[in-house]
């Protein structure tokens, strides 16, 4: 195992392992134990108790995050020309179809995320192999397949985030900056909290929400009483 610095040492001694830390408290703990030089994200992991391997087991969803991510989102929008000015008022970074389509084949995947239209989407399906592992494939479940591009666009600048379980049951997801407030880092993981909560799996049974964890960008972990999403 790696050696701990001063720092690290210094931050797992805040931390009570014993302890599940209400929201509020993990929120203030968490902007206390970070000493990035740079803004550290906060993370949420919650397990869950389903068994992704089912179809009917499976939890993915969007939530718009109340305070944003705190991150500068860059979008595409990979669309016809009729729909181009509409992309880019809405604040879309790179907009356009075949000159993108041409530098995504030849491995370019320098955005966070990308918004199309279903009559575009067929030009798309031979470049999954390149965009599906950076999770960068648009998919109508989570609002990236559209003809209201403007909506679509608006929505992820303004903190709009997918997130799905992993195959080891746990869902991931980026919920903001360490310079954000403790208040807002909790509102936001209150609206994910929220959100998963409505997209329990009828074939689920059991206990739904096993743990949570909350961290940041080289932060231990700090877990949370499972009853803050009850």
């Amino acid at each position: 195992m790696a050696k701990l610095t001063k720092k690290q040492k210094d931050a797992y001694a805040k931390i009570d392992k014993n302890k599940l830390y209400s929201l509020e408290e993990a929120s203030a703990l968490i902007k206390e134990i970070t000493n990035t030089k740079f803004d550290s994200s906060v993370d949420v992991a919650v397990r869950l108790g389903v068994d992704p391997r089912k179809a009917n087991q499976m939890v993915r969803g969007v939530v718009t995050l109340p305070h944003g991510t705190g991150k500068d989102v860059k979008v595409l929008a990979l669309v016809t020309p009729d729909k181009e000015a509409e992309a880019k008022e809405a604040g879309a970074d790179y907009v356009g179809l075949d000159e993108y389509l041409d530098k995504i084949k030849s491995g370019w995947t320098d955005v966070d995320v990308i918004i199309t239209m279903p009559s575009v989407m067929g030009k798309l399906g031979p470049l999954g192999r390149v965009l599906g592992p950076r999770g960068l494939m648009p998919n109508p479940k989570t609002g990236t397949v559209t003809m209201d591009i403007a909506k679509a666009v608006s929505e992820v600048k303004a903190g709009k985030i997918d997130f799905k379980v992993d195959k080891t049951g746990i869902v991931h997801a980026a919920i903001g900056k360490v310079s954000f407030s403790e208040d807002k880092i909790a509102e936001n993981a209150k609206e994910l909290f929220d959100t998963l909560m409505k997209l329990k799996p009828t074939a689920a049974k059991g206990v739904y929400v096993k743990s949570i964890y909350l961290s940041s960008t080289m932060s231990p972990s700090v877990q949370l009483d499972p009853k803050v999403v009850a």
